[in-house]
């Protein structure tokens, strides 16, 4: 019935930095030339999937950005909320900013990967600002015999009306993006076809007026494909890209703008690469530097949406921040500590049990002023070096032992803003990753201090 074979995701009202209401009621829509000096906290929604099923959850996850690349997860990275009808749980969550400045909720009625259910229905929540979920009602999208996948809205302000648009199987034979107008979320007008290029899409992911054009990314065949219009009719948009279709296929395009610049989000088997351009029109994008962006742990087909600094604030002062951190490498940012048959190494995230990769920086064992690293899923054992390699070995009470467990937090040695960590018993060595081992070494070339130089961060 479909040739794409996962469900995904996004659509981002390609805001600016601004989260004010216009005079009209809709969301002030951001171009190159607004907003370009301003920035914005940002909130992203998902759900988790991980490799050996162990951070799974079907329910609805946030988390915050300042700067919209690095995400600090929020409830210790569990959800905030889960539907409690249709099938118990949620694929693709979207967060509209209404008229009136509360916000609407959306996701797919699908609990696990079972791509041959065929719910007609979404999942909706009313959300005063993101700290409480309200109202929870599914809402009946079409009566046709197949999905209703993706849910995503727009306010359009020729309609007076909100449009929902959806991945959904029409009289075509193939996956269209569907649109139902609303003014309440709990009743539609009839189904019409939003986007039908000729061949199998999903996943919708808009930017409204950037200098008078709207854009709209979506899912072909394990790419990402822009089409685009100088109105939001149905049946208006035409493709203008050849596609971005990195190794392995690509799905879930959420298009987010930040302080001037315009990124293009996907999700790769669990994994949400980043692109980036300065002018959409172009079509043309460049990979961003994975240095730059961190995504939420097990995060899946997310949305994402900026938000007044009183939001954010509010947010993080309900849910907490993490407990733990993760650590990520410098020079292959691709790669996080992790412990493995009680070794310390750093793997190509994501990786399974994700656990290992789990910290806690407490105080140093030997030496309060330092940290030590405790273990989230072996809370007993912390990394020590033992010949200059690191392990995870159980605490034994010796002097000895929390002297080899204790470092020093530095100033990144390749990157000031990052950071290296030096021994407590040897001061001329520092953590670093050799053939993806972790040890402590003497640094002394470019190589060596770009090797043992890494990122805290969640």
């Amino acid at each position: 019935m479909r040739a794409t074979p996962l469900p995904s995701r996004r659509l981002f009202l390609g805001m600016a930095a601004a989260v004010p209401l216009s005079m009209t009621g809709a969301l002030t829509i951001g171009s190159q030339s607004a907003g370009a000096a301003t920035r914005s906290p940002f909130v992203m929604g998902y759900f988790t999937e991980s490799r050996n099923g162990l951070g799974t959850d079907y329910g609805l996850h946030l988390a915050v950005s300042t700067d919209g690349l690095q995400w600090m997860p929020l409830n210790q990275n569990n959800p905030v909320v889960t539907p409690t009808g249709g099938t118990g749980g949620l694929r693709d969550p979207f967060f509209l900013p209404k008229q009136d400045g509360t916000f609407v909720v959306m996701a797919t009625d699908l609990k696990g990967t079972n791509w041959n259910a065929q719910s007609q229905y979404i999942h909706v929540w009313d959300s005063a600002d993101l700290r409480s979920f309200n109202n929870y009602r599914l809402l009946k999208l079409h009566s046709m015999a197949t999905h209703s996948w993706a849910p995503e809205a727009f306010w359009d302000a020729s309609r007076s009306q909100y449009a929902i648009i959806y991945s959904s199987v029409n009289s075509s034979g193939h996956n269209v993006i569907m649109v139902n107008y609303t003014t309440d979320f709990r009743t539609v007008t009839s189904p019409q076809v939003f986007f039908d290029p000729g061949y199998d899409i999903i996943d919708g992911s808009m930017a409204l007026g950037v200098d008078g054009v709207n854009y709209l990314y979506f899912k072909r065949n394990n790419a990402l494909v822009g089409a685009r219009s100088t109105s939001l009719d149905p049946g208006s948009f035409t493709v203008f890209t050849s596609g971005l279709a990195p190794r392995g296929g690509i799905e879930a395009p959420i298009l987010a703008e930040a302080a001037g610049t315009w990124y293009l989000w996907g999700d790769a088997n669990g994994v949400f690469p980043a692109w980036q351009t300065s002018d959409l029109s172009t079509g043309t994008w460049t990979a961003s530097d994975r240095r730059v962006y961190t995504q939420p742990l097990n995060s899946k087909h997310a949305t994402i949406q900026p938000i007044p600094q009183t939001v954010y604030d509010n947010l993080v002062a309900k849910w907490g921040k993490p407990a733990w951190n993760r650590l990520k490498s410098y020079n292959i940012p691709d790669r996080y500590w992790r412990h493995a048959d009680y070794i310390g190494r750093i793997d190509q995230y994501p990786f399974a049990p994700y656990t290992d990769s789990q910290w806690k920086l407490v105080p140093g064992l030997a030496d309060s002023s330092a940290v030590s690293f405790q273990s989230v899923s072996h809370p007993t054992r912390y990394l020590r070096h033992a010949y200059y390699r690191l392990r995870l070995d159980v605490n034994d009470g010796t002097a000895r032992f929390a002297q080899d467990a204790t470092f020093h937090k530095t100033a990144g040695l390749a990157d000031s803003s990052w950071s290296s960590f030096r021994s407590y018993n040897y001061p001329d060595r520092y953590i670093r990753h050799f053939e993806h081992l972790l040890r402590i070494d003497r640094i002394s070339t470019a190589t060596a201090r770009a090797d043992a130089t890494f990122s805290v961060w969640y």
